[in-house]
């Protein structure tokens, strides 16, 4: 679920290049002929390199471009989230920085791997590394997570279950016709992959994020920005792994179909501590949260407490005092597990990116360990555990991870 800056800058960006290709544009046509004269082109990404006054710039789509600030090029400082160029002061290029923000506009070359720019715009890196601070914080304080019980296009409103173990509950999200909307892509769980949406594309069952004012009861919110996807829930066992093609395939047991899932860099996965197994498998049984689990079909390999890969803290954290756990707190201190350590016959439950024909899903969270909890529950029960997936850390705006 990481929001870089760069889609909190999207308007920012999009308004920079409109303002940037009038006066290019009103050069071209100064020009000699079309035929003859230099391509105009622009470009953003961050900077790799500074020699003098040629700019290495790694673009956004990942390529390396060459920019030259020319003396007479209109190079200008502007803060995240700022739209008139007209009001940007202008800067010498001693101010420009490696991993500074870079959106040019000129001449490319013939082997377009160059620009002579008339016009630059750069964003410092501390200017975004303070708006990703500030935005995580928003998210923080004022965004609520879930998934889509029901929506009213016409009215704007969605209802969201956004309750814990043990403790449904649903929230009201109103969204009006300022706010922002946006939808995660079929294969990608980055928010940079996000792209403007409608309300219409929310269905039931999506996973939704939002940010605004709640009501006194928090049981409504007034939205400023949301954020929702179509996403897999998958309850299982292991068939393989395949740690060369970074690939696990697992039965589902919904429909004891095999899915082969792709692992990634961004995919969290983590080992179930047996004591939390067990207390989770209690609450869908209706027990007390301290009596004794079911016995397991399958034994994974698990981590000694203190092992590797357990962060600070322990795992205590994830516990709100007088209430149901707050798993996704709970998922965040948890050791831990690779493709090595997920043997054949290993329970785990999964959410994942919906794939396409050409990407297949995407592990977004893995969690092993849960055998009393696929003994306890129905596979669909025990697969909406991990829903909503934690969408406020490494995938939606303002965690400065990716969202």
């Amino acid at each position: 679920m990481r929001i870089s800056v760069l889609f909190r800058l999207a308007a920012a960006i999009a308004a920079l290049m409109l303002a940037i290709a009038a006066p290019m544009q009103a050069q071209q046509n100064a020009a000699a002929p079309e035929s003859s004269a230099p391509k105009k082109t622009r470009t953003v990404g961050a900077i790799k390199s500074i020699d003098g006054n040629n700019v290495t710039l790694t673009t956004d789509a990942g390529s390396e471009i060459n920019v030259i600030l020319q003396p007479t090029t209109r190079l200008v400082r502007m803060e995240p989230g700022q739209t008139d160029i007209k009001s940007a002061p202008a800067i010498p290029i001693s101010e420009v920085q490696v991993g500074d923000r870079l959106l040019a506009g000129g001449s490319a070359s013939e082997d377009g791997k160059s620009i002579v720019a008339t016009t630059a715009v750069v964003m410092k890196k501390s200017d975004v590394a303070e708006k990703q601070q500030h935005d995580r914080e928003e998210w923080q304080r004022h965004g609520i997570g879930g998934v889509v019980k029901s929506i009213d296009p016409a009215s704007g409103n969605i209802v969201l279950s956004t309750g814990t173990l043990g403790a449904p509950s649903t929230t009201a999200v109103h969204v009006a016709k300022d706010t922002i909307i946006r939808r995660y892509a079929p294969d990608s769980v980055k928010f940079d992959d996000a792209k403007p949406g409608t309300l219409d594309e929310i269905k039931p069952g999506d996973q939704l994020r939002a940010r605004g004012t709640k009501s006194a009861d928090g049981k409504e919110m007034g939205a400023v920005e949301i954020v929702s996807g179509t996403f897999r829930s998958i309850a299982g066992l292991v068939v393989s792994t395949d740690a060369a093609n970074s690939t696990l395939t697992v039965t589902d047991l919904a429909n004891k179909r095999p899915v082969t899932l792709k692992v990634g860099a961004d995919s969290q996965m983590h080992q179930l501590p047996a004591m939390f197994a067990q207390r989770i498998a209690m609450r869908l049984k209706g027990g007390a949260a301290g009596a004794p689990a079911p016995t397991a079909q399958h034994s994974p390999p698990t981590r000694p407490p203190g092992g590797e890969g357990r962060p600070n803290g322990g795992f205590g954290g994830g516990m709100r005092q007088g209430g149901p756990p707050d798993f996704q707190q709970m998922l965040n201190r948890m050791p831990e597990v690779g493709l090595p350590e997920l043997t054949k016959g290993s329970a785990v439950m999964i959410v994942a990116t919906q794939g396409t024909p050409q990407s297949p899903s995407s592990v977004i969270v893995l969690l092993s360990g849960v055998e009393p909890i696929l003994t306890a529950a129905s596979p669909g029960e025990a697969s909406t555990i991990l829903s909503p997936w934690n969408l406020s850390t490494g995938a939606i705006a303002g965690t400065g991870d990716a969202p």
